[in-house]
């Protein structure tokens, strides 16, 4: 797994954008302040979006005023493989390195 997933943020962001399709910026950071019951800095959550956008797990598109993103076949298939080691490990399965 690359380093892209080893950030809760990132992870997060991917995991809303798997539910929703797509998300204007300002509703994806609203979302996860919501979920994390805490403010989050622009600056670093935008950065954070620009990185994933550059990484190539996520599109972005405006639409009038707003950059809307949403997930792409990389960063998809990358939430599904963390996804699936997540149940994993919760499920108590045991791992290939053991």
């Amino acid at each position: 797994m690359t380093k892209w997933l080893q950030s809760g943020r990132r992870r997060d962001l991917c995991f809303l954008l798997a539910d929703a399709g797509e998300l204007p910026a300002q509703r994806l950071k609203t979302r996860l302040e919501q979920h994390y019951d805490d403010r989050i800095d622009p600056k670093s959550f935008y950065g954070t979006l620009e990185a994933m956008v550059d990484s190539g797990f996520l599109t972005t598109r405006t639409e009038g005023l707003h950059d809307v993103y949403a997930l792409t076949e990389a960063g998809e298939a990358r939430l599904r493989e963390h996804y699936a080691w997540v149940s994993s490990c919760v499920e108590g399965e045991p791992r290939g390195d053991e």
